[in-house]
């Protein structure tokens, strides 16, 4: 049993990314669904698709690396929020990642958004995790 799932799924995603795997296949939930959404939006991923029709549904993603150099647009992927301890911020503590260049995750009652789309509609909430 798996005390807390987003940090399983950053480790996935970690462990994939240093072994230059082109696809990571992880067990799925709402909440990973809601992530691996916004990280398509926000072009750090290639594609994803949900398996919801076997037995233990599965996200399958497809990983982006540059062409030439073959790096991963995910540099770093860093766990906030976590059961032990919870991170709650309102929007005008909202952190920002590399100066803006980096986005961080937050669960609102508005639905799950980017640090700068929480901003934008002045929503607080948990910050799940921080991407760059």
């Amino acid at each position: 049993m798996n005390t807390d799932p987003i940090s399983d799924y950053l480790t996935r995603m970690r462990n994939a990314i240093m072994a230059n795997h082109k696809v990571v296949e992880i067990p799925s939930s709402k909440v990973k669904k809601e992530i691996t959404k916004i990280l398509f939006d926000k072009g750090y991923i290639l594609n994803y698709k949900f398996e919801d029709d076997v037995h233990p549904a599965n996200i399958k993603i497809a990983l982006k690396y540059h062409p030439v150099t073959k790096q991963s647009a995910i540099t770093n992927l860093q766990r906030v929020s976590r059961p032990g301890l919870r991170k709650y911020v309102g929007c005008d503590e909202m952190p920002t990642v590399l100066n803006g260049l980096g986005i961080a995750i937050v669960s609102t009652s508005h639905g799950m958004m980017t640090d700068k789309e929480a901003k934008n509609q002045h929503v607080g909430g948990e910050v799940l995790c921080y991407i760059s």
